[in-house]
């Protein structure tokens, strides 16, 4: 990309001439990329958050080209807020795709990696193998040091898919800065009024490991119970009961 050359009065009135340029001085766009790529490719390969790998395995061209433009594009502090939490969640899903093909055909994503895992440790997440600029970063270094770390949205673990029947759905679309939001909002409604992965009743619901494991992340502003109502369909009393359902490993295909 040509550096753009900007005509700048100063205070004095006299004329002077910066050079700005949307490259930085190692060779990285510091510009948000289009996700435009990935929105296609999940509308094509994801249905109703069900993934063909099988297809995609043999047709991960589009793929990679937009993991090279995700490696190219760094976020920067000049991006909005939207457009960075928009690049990491699509990130995110976009790498763990990434894995699980590499490593396909596999029955869950956890067959990858060591046969003993420790959590931040040694597991799949920990895996060292996505190039952001000039870093290299697991799944875990941009769930926990960057999604949950800077931004205080607990919507995110509706939108990160870890490739497994127990997630969130994969949505068919790529998150976009414009309508984030909302699609945040339809991601947590969808999730928590899934009968497959929360039984919701007035008196005692039994709902997802990610309501265990991410507790704090949910209770920021009030109780677990209090979040769940924000989006359920069905109100929860305050004194409801709660237990939570085993977790399906098993690939999302």
């Amino acid at each position: 990309m040509f550096p753009i050359l900007i005509l700048v009065l100063s205070i004095s009135g006299l004329i002077s001439f910066r050079l700005y340029s949307t490259v930085d001085f190692n060779g990285l766009d510091t510009t948000p990329p289009s996700h435009d790529l990935w929105d296609a490719l999940v509308k094509d390969f994801v249905k109703e958050g069900h993934v063909d790998y099988q297809r995609l395995h043999k047709n991960n061209e589009q793929l990679n080209i937009y993991l090279n433009r995700l490696s190219s594009h760094e976020p920067t502090n000049s991006w909005s807020r939207e457009e960075q939490l928009a690049y990491w969640i699509n990130a995110y899903n976009a790498f763990t795709l990434k894995i699980i093909l590499d490593h396909y055909p596999v029955k869950s994503i956890k067959d990858i990696g060591p046969k003993v895992q420790i959590p931040l440790v040694n597991s799949t997440w920990d895996i060292s193998f996505i190039h952001i600029g000039n870093k290299t970063l697991s799944l875990n270094d941009i769930e926990h040091r960057i999604l949950r770390k800077e931004f205080n949205e607990p919507r995110i673990h509706f939108a990160i898919v870890c490739a497994s029947k127990s997630c969130p759905t994969l949505r068919s679309e790529a998150y976009n800065a414009k309508n984030i939001d909302n699609q945040l909002n339809q991601q947590a409604i969808s999730f928590i009024n899934n009968k497959t992965r929360n039984h919701i009743n007035a008196n005692h619901i039994e709902i997802s490991q990610i309501f265990n494991w991410f507790k704090g992340d949910f209770t920021k502003n009030g109780s677990l119970i209090d979040f769940l109502n924000k989006y359920s369909t069905t109100k929860i009393n305050p004194d409801a009961t709660i237990s939570y359902l085993d977790y399906d490993w098993s690939i999302n295909d």
